[in-house]
């Protein structure tokens, strides 16, 4: 059974399944890490879910304030042998309730179109594609959805 709780980047659990995302986005990303890692920071992320099954922690999300009423999701990942399982979504879900309980409208993120996977997560729970907003106009790679969640 999965368990979540709520929690901030502080958590020495979230660093560490934040060390293997990193790990793994700088295979996937290649060469480009760099760019999108400097807006990966983990200062002030005060809203982080941890997935946790039978005690180990297996996955993550965040939310961070973007505007008003709007949070960006941040910092998904599951771990490799847990995926296909659901987790994602249920991780996905209560960062969606966090962000209401905060009274926000919106959620939106950025993800990369080498991430396929990330993308039919995204989808499957409502996001539609927009225009790639801030620092990610015009980058090729990049991909941003918005979902509504009041």
């Amino acid at each position: 059974m999965i368990k979540l709780i709520r929690t901030n980047s502080e958590d020495p659990d979230f660093l560490e399944l934040v060390r293997l995302l990193d790990a793994e986005l700088k295979i996937i990303d290649g060469w480009e890490h760099s760019f999108y890692s400097q807006f990966n920071k983990l200062d002030n992320i005060r809203y982080v879910v941890l997935a946790y099954e039978d005690n180990k922690p297996v996955g993550c999300g965040a939310i961070k304030e973007f505007g008003k009423d709007t949070m960006e999701i941040k910092r998904m990942y599951v771990s490799p042998e847990r995926r296909n399982k659901g987790i994602a979504s249920k991780i996905l879900s209560e960062l969606e309730n966090w962000a209401v309980d905060l009274l926000c409208t919106k959620c939106i993120l950025e993800t990369g179109i080498r991430q396929p996977d990330a993308i039919r997560l995204y989808k499957k729970n409502g996001y539609q594609q927009i225009p790639n907003w801030g620092q990610y106009i015009g980058v090729e790679y990049s991909v941003c959805f918005e979902k509504l969640i009041k």
